[in-house]
């Protein structure tokens, strides 16, 4: 289904991709809540608005790309809505050539970090050469990883799709952490797995690992648990600045947790399966 939705309406990228205008403020008054502010950008029809609190009254804004007139409006309204005079700090453009090389850095990254959890997993389980590689275990790790994130951003085509969620740096900063958070669950049961392996507690390969998961599974769902209790409270009372990126989180500790479970280990097996096919 995430495919099926990116292919159809792929992703809405904010501002930091496509680029659009950075505007700086500071009020009189009391500064206003997130959501008045957002509402008072309604009136003047510029997209969604990413409002971020600086200081005890200033906050920066970024919006889409905008000429003078509305550029005038938009701070007009803003003081009529909170009743005081409002002081312009900082007024920046963000080029597209800008959003553009930050998406390529973006996926850049995430490769990278892809690259060296293969080379890690790899040299951690090198003594583990049989019945599976070492370096497979890091294939196959990946592969969860790519299921958790592909999940993640099929989510968020969607969202971007029916509600106009945008994403943004937090969304990419949010999915790194997913990878983190993901596969040091998958290196938990594959640790154990190794240990197991060690011990010669179990005589078939697909017992071994079996046993693996029952012996780690309380501790996965534990700790993927006490961290949604956390996530879910910031979602809730965090306000809207952060609301999507801990939206990302839950979502992408969720699948992870089931795929270090459901997709990584029984990959793993179905390696060894098709390794003793073809022997």
């Amino acid at each position: 289904m995430s495919v099926v939705s990116l292919s159809m309406w792929g992703l809405k990228f904010g501002i930091d991709f496509t680029g659009g205008s950075l505007l700086q403020i500071e009020f009189a008054n009391t500064r206003p809540d997130v959501s008045v502010i957002q509402s008072t950008f309604k009136l003047v029809d510029v997209g969604t608005v990413n409002v971020q609190p600086v200081g005890d009254k200033g906050v920066i804004l970024r919006f889409k790309d905008v000429d003078t007139a509305t550029y005038q409006k938009i701070t007009d309204e803003l003081g009529k809505t909170t009743g005081g005079a409002v002081t312009e700090k900082r007024f920046e453009l963000v080029g597209p050539i800008i959003g553009s090389e930050l998406k390529s850095r973006s996926l850049w990254m995430v490769l990278v970090a892809m690259f060296f959890i293969v080379t890690y997993i790899a040299w951690a389980f090198r003594k583990v050469s049989k019945p599976v590689v070492s370096w497979k275990y890091g294939v196959v790790a990946v592969l969860a990883l790519i299921h958790d994130v592909g999940i993640v951003v099929g989510v968020f085509s969607v969202l971007g799709h029916f509600m106009g969620v945008e994403i943004d740096a937090l969304f990419v900063s949010a999915i790194l952490t997913v990878l983190g958070f993901s596969v040091h669950d998958t290196i938990v049961v594959f640790d154990r797995t190794r240990e197991n392996l060690f011990r010669g507690v179990v005589g078939t390969f697909e017992d071994t690992v079996n046993k693996s998961v029952n012996d780690t599974l309380t501790r996965s769902i534990n700790t993927s648990l006490t961290t949604l209790l956390a996530l879910s409270a910031l979602f809730w009372f965090g306000g809207e600045t952060i609301r999507y990126f801990t939206l990302t989180l839950i979502i992408g500790i969720t699948v992870g947790t089931y795929s270090s479970i459901f997709v990584a280990s029984p990959l793993l097996v179905d390696w060894y399966r098709w390794g003793l096919v073809k022997k």
